[in-house]
């Protein structure tokens, strides 16, 4: 059965707003919180971007909901040893329900170092050998590595969890769908796609969890609502490799200019009837997703709680 949980977005609100919305959402039913990992927003509106791994120890704290990053890049702008110290602190705290999404990144936040941003084969290739440093050092050995991409010197750590947390593997593309199904516990993609999830599957994901989301935006007056997406998310419909190659908020604010309200408006869930929501969310569940996380775009954040509460996720079991 599909679980189903929630969106915090670290783009669009600050910590304090992100810690009440993941205890809504606990009262609300969702039974799992996933999060955004950015050092920039993708444009100036959305307005915020907190340090993520602060954001999950406070969760930690006033939540009992397992977290999990939607996702981290673990290559350029953190070292793998300091992502994977990142995220075993996390699962300590969690007592076990924190759970490492991980990706190949976007220039947007990585190129802040003054890294070269390679290109998307690169890319994977530096993400394999990320996670293969993470996995040694979730034993508690003392590693070394000289590799590639990455050199680590005599690192161990020291604070662990009992289990170590899962590692998922983000991708968008047949070629990191399998390297997801050889490399990670679990696949996070955000489209409903039913033929992606297969090639997971058959390149050695098998049953391991398939995890997916989507953005909504819950109004009374649906008309508002789009252009509420329109104004903050935009960027969610640029095309093809764009939203991992430009390097600033001020590049997606030129691209997105681009993108017309009808645009927005064919391509979102929007208002407040039921069955809108029902149907996007479905999708994931038909395409054989295993968790999917909804978030609410814009601020009206309590009445949403509310609507999915009393009108949404009782339907969905």
């Amino acid at each position: 059965m599909t679980m189903y949980g929630y969106f915090l977005s670290c783009e669009e609100f600050t910590p304090h707003e992100l810690l009440e919305q993941a205890r809504m959402a606990e009262q609300a039913g969702f039974r799992a919180l996933a999060i955004s990992d950015h050092f920039h927003p993708w444009n100036d509106e959305q307005g915020q971007s907190p340090f993520v791994w602060s954001m999950i120890g406070a969760l930690s704290q006033v939540t009992s909901l397992p977290v999990t990053t939607l996702v981290s890049c673990p290559t350029v702008r953190l070292h793998p040893a300091v992502s994977a110290q990142a995220a075993a602190t996390s699962a300590n705290l969690s007592d076990g329900g924190f759970r490492f999404g991980v990706g190949s990144g976007e220039a947007l936040n990585e190129h802040i170092v003054g890294a070269d941003w390679p290109d998307a084969g690169v890319r994977l290739q530096m993400l394999e050998e990320a996670v293969q440093i993470i996995r040694r050092l979730f034993t508690g050995e003392r590693v070394t590595h000289r590799g590639n991409h990455f050199t680590v010197e005599n690192a161990r750590l020291y604070t662990l969890p009992d289990t170590p947390p899962p590692i998922y593997v983000s991708g968008f593309g047949p070629q990191a769908a399998a390297l997801a199904g050889r490399l990670g516990d679990g696949f996070v993609t955000m489209q409903p796609d039913a033929g992606l999830v297969g090639q997971f599957r058959r390149g050695g994901g098998g049953d391991k969890p398939v995890l997916g989301g989507l953005k909504v935006c819950w109004d009374s007056d649906r008309d508002r609502a789009v252009k509420t997406v329109h104004r903050l998310w935009p960027n969610e419909q640029l095309p093809g490799e764009l939203p991992q190659i430009l390097p600033t908020p001020e590049h997606f604010e030129q691209a997105s200019s681009l993108v017309t309200e009808e645009m927005t408006a064919a391509a979102g869930t929007f208002g407040d009837d039921p069955q809108e929501h029902l149907t996007a969310i479905r999708a994931f569940a038909d395409a054989d997703f295993d968790e999917v996380y909804i978030n609410q775009i814009g601020p009206d954040q309590r009445q949403f709680f509310d609507f999915y509460r009393t009108s949404v996720l009782p339907e969905l079991g």
